[in-house]
């Protein structure tokens, strides 16, 4: 927790801005430089990289750790200061001093894979945080960039480790993959899977990241609510029993305070009351999936997934996939049939739902009596509106 930002950020609220002093530090997709109650983690993360200290690379190791135990913000936070304590990130990969210091020559490079699912964009990736030259989204070819990569990375003394995070999540690019892509410079490199679980087959080691006790999700929260809201906005047992409910899991407390605040902002309140926590949790499915997920999708499926949120606002009307699919195109430029792949589709990636309706036989149950189902968001929509700027 840094007091200086704190007093900052307090001194430039106006005295009748609101109570949300920065929506950004509330956001459950934003991770802090700092990450809270992950000190022995750290420590545990510093001995699997502590050969780059000595200008070795460090032998492959996995990160995994349950839904919301901040598996993304520690080695973030990790790779961010590496960049900062072993060379200045401003400089190309390989520089040296005049006296011939190599401080430079092992590169951390974070790659989320659920914003990187093709050969072309991994490459892309890893030479942007490999150097300040700028590497070109389109015009070129994937060989071009791979060949770019080999080059970059064919000195001896230039060598990179790439953390792949996500990496178990569907339609994302497994590690299997990017070891293919890394095989011309495979002795440059070491490949770091962070996710829920090691890959398949994994025989290197592995840093577990457990889920977050009470205590410590309690100090999360009151970290971020701290310097996000006004002082005295949410008081102390609201957070303890934000924490309790959220069970471990700070991606599912941060949508619900991030909800809550957008709430109570939209609704013109004073302050966040019990009546918009309420809401912003029921939001939050149990067991769902990350609203980043949703955010990391193209902007097409991001428009379909608004418009459906839209228009089941209201939980009494359960309306077929069909008719969602043919009320969905009605308000875009997008068909009914391609409504309802792209539904379809979301489903399949576990970021939607699919719920029989309770009710007599439907015109989409086809033969059989099937009954028609309809769909349900899997992950925070409240925060997954405000954040979104896919909107039709």
């Amino acid at each position: 927790m840094d007091l200086a930002e704190r007093i900052a950020r307090r001194r430039t609220a106006q005295p009748h801005s609101g109570f949300v002093l920065d929506r950004e530090v509330l956001s459950p997709t934003v991770h802090r430089s700092e990450p809270v109650g992950r000190g022995s983690t750290l420590e545990a993360l510093l001995d699997a990289v502590e050969p780059a200290f000595s200008n070795s690379l460090p032998e492959p190791f996995a990160v995994v750790g349950p839904a919301g135990s901040g598996t993304s913000a520690v080695i973030t936070a990790l790779f961010a200061a590496l960049t900062a304590e072993l060379g200045d990130s401003t400089r190309a990969i390989g520089t040296t001093t005049r006296a011939g210091s190599d401080r430079r020559a092992i590169r951390f490079v974070y790659v989320d894979a659920r914003r990187t699912t093709s050969a072309f964009a991994f490459y892309r990736a890893v030479l942007s945080s490999l150097s300040t030259d700028s590497v070109p989204t389109s015009g070129v070819g994937t060989d071009d960039l791979h060949d770019r990569l080999a080059a970059r990375l064919a000195r001896p003394d230039r060598r990179a480790v790439i953390a792949v995070d996500h990496h178990d999540e569907p339609e994302t690019i497994d590690v299997a993959r990017v070891r293919e892509l890394l095989e011309a410079v495979d002795e440059s490199t070491t490949v770091i899977p962070i996710g829920r679980r090691a890959p398949t087959g994994w025989d290197g080691s592995v840093v577990e990241v457990p889920a977050y006790r009470q205590h410590e999700l309690v100090d999360v929260v009151t970290e971020r609510t701290a310097v996000g809201l006004a002082a005295g906005t949410l008081d102390h047992q609201a957070v303890r029993s934000l924490a309790e409910w959220a069970d471990g899991n700070a991606h599912d407390a941060l949508a619900a305070v991030f909800g809550a605040a957008y709430l109570a902002t939209e609704a013109g309140a004073e302050t966040i009351d019990d009546r918009h926590l309420e809401a912003a949790k029921a939001d939050v499915p149990g067991g769902g999936v990350h609203v980043d997920r949703a955010l990391a999708l193209p902007e097409s499926r991001q428009r379909v997934l608004v418009a459906l949120i839209q228009v089941c606002d209201d939980e009494t009307d359960r309306r077929s996939i069909r008719t969602l699919s043919d009320d969905i195109a009605r308000s875009s430029s997008l068909t009914s049939g391609t409504v309802k792949r792209f539904l379809y589709e979301l489903a399949d990636r576990g970021l939607l739902e699919r719920v029989s309706i309770n009710e007599a036989v439907g015109s989409e149950g086809g033969s059989g009596g099937r009954r028609p189902s309809t769909l349900e968001p899997r992950f925070p929509t409240i925060a997954f509106q405000a954040l979104t700027t896919a909107q039709e």
